[in-house]
């Protein structure tokens, strides 16, 4: 999931305000911010979801109807933020919160917790980037975010949601190995690969290219940012979640004639912080934020 593509609440509230404001005049008065930020906060939006998400006009400025699904995102996290505050007040957020993510998803992640620690500022975070699945029961890390449950009963597991993934390429791959777009499961043991070694050369996406006749891994690594660096550079083929190249420039994502794999997607902490205050505004955070990037 680069979730590169995830909205911040920064941006999301300048949204929210136009829609109730009509106007970025008025929004800005409202967020106590001027009226080029406020401006910009919405370039950055539309940049990132690659859409327009306001019409303006001589009559005002107004919401794309395609993009009130994010302006109810917006009130949904404004309503919860408010609750937790008159539920705990301020003070309870402090202390740290120690975090266990896959490398494809610590910048989006990081992204929306920096935005966090700007309301919360007590709020200190720990965030580990691995390939293992940490030992949450043992407290190894507080929250994490996994593709897998934990068998054991210590650990609560919150389902996001689901992450498809596709085969990507770079144009110049595309132009040189394929005749457009489009490849067939028959031809993938003649193509080049990029992929996952060691244990996650075992997960189910690795599986489903060896089972379809993928064979020639010519760049292999633990790093997803080393497997999508070497896919722009017209390396091989990967297969990646859609979620986390969404907003790359310079991948193709090919038409395959076969069903591709997808993935559960689960936030997990440990039984016993479920009523931590800190713990909590995290989680529901992460949900929030994985929940719209897997939109």
């Amino acid at each position: 999931m680069q979730n590169a593509g995830a909205p911040l609440w920064d941006d999301l509230r300048v949204l929210l305000a136009l829609h109730r404001h009509r106007s970025f005049l008025a929004a800005g008065r409202a967020l106590g911010v001027s009226t080029s930020t406020a401006a910009r906060r919405i370039d950055a939006l539309e940049a990132a979801l690659g859409r327009p998400l306001v019409h303006r006009s001589n009559g005002g400025t107004s919401v794309e109807p395609d993009a009130l699904d994010l302006v109810a995102l917006a009130e949904r996290i404004e309503s919860g933020l408010h609750a937790i505050r008159r539920d705990e007040g301020d003070e309870a957020f402090s202390g740290a919160v120690r975090l266990s993510l896959a490398d494809e998803v610590v910048r989006p992640v990081t992204q929306r917790l920096c935005e966090l620690r700007r309301l919360y500022p007590a709020l200190e975070l720990e965030i580990l980037s691995e390939t293992r699945l940490v030992d949450l029961a043992r407290r190894e890390a507080d929250v994490a975010i996994r593709g897998s449950k934990s068998s054991s009963p210590a650990v609560v597991h919150r389902l996001a949601g689901r992450a498809s993934f596709g085969l990507y390429a770079a144009p110049s791959y595309v132009e040189r190995r394929l005749r457009g777009a489009r490849l067939r499961t028959a031809e993938l043991g003649r193509h080049d690969f990029v992929g996952y070694e060691g244990t996650l050369a075992q997960t189910a996406k690795s599986s489903w290219l060896m089972a379809h006749g993928a064979k020639r891994f010519v760049v292999r690594s633990n790093s997803h940012h080393a497997l999508l660096e070497a896919a722009l550079q017209g390396q091989g083929i990967a297969l990646m979640s859609d979620p986390s190249v969404r907003s790359i420039a310079g991948l193709v994502r090919l038409e395959v004639d076969a069903e591709l794999p997808s993935s559960s997607i689960f936030l997990a902490y440990h039984r016993e912080l479920r009523k931590v205050p800190r713990v909590r505004l995290v989680v529901d955070t992460l949900d929030a934020a994985v929940r719209e990037a897997l939109r």
